[in-house]
């Protein structure tokens, strides 16, 4: 699949609008149900921040919760990403040794850091139910969303935890 620029203007728009009105974890949470439903092949959307050595899920949305709400940094797709510093894009998880199973259904994950002070604060996890799911537009496109989530991160990051 592909994020076109005439589908990525307006969401960026549309995301520039909610951290406006919204900050920390109401920000990330409008987001993640902004594009889980803008997008069809964003099946499962998260956000999770560094906490010490663990990932930990602020925000997401889709069809059910995911078992893992805490991931150390040492293990699963979500942790290379974080460790290395780079987006990370998984066409086949059935061929990805180190992908955490999270549903039956997921053929395909992209995880996308976020920064903040110059170092990963926290990632963009989206799940896809088709091999192959998604490409260097969904990249470059949750790129630049992860630019706009940088403060909703650290702004959560010092907020109680959710209920």
């Amino acid at each position: 699949m592909t994020v076109s620029p005439r589908a990525a203007t307006p969401a960026l728009l549309q995301i520039d609008a909610i951290l406006g009105r919204l900050s920390g974890r109401a920000a990330l949470q409008e987001t993640c149900r902004f594009l889980h439903e803008s997008f069809r092949h964003y099946r499962w959307v998260g956000v999770y921040r560094i906490e010490g050595r663990e990932l930990v899920l602020d925000a997401w949305d889709g069809p059910a919760a995911t078992e893992h709400t805490r991931i150390p940094l040492e293990r699963g797709v979500c942790g290379r990403a974080a460790r290395e510093d780079r987006t990370v894009v998984v066409e086949d998880v059935r061929s990805s040794p180190e992908y955490l199973a999270c549903f039956l259904e997921t053929r395909a994950e992209v995880v996308v850091p976020i920064h903040a002070a110059g170092r990963v604060v926290g990632e963009i996890d989206i799940d896809g139910n088709e091999v192959g799911a998604f490409d260097r537009s969904d990249g470059a496109f949750l790129e630049t969303i992860a630019q706009r989530l940088s403060a909703a991160v650290v702004a959560a990051a010092g907020a109680p935890p959710a209920p």
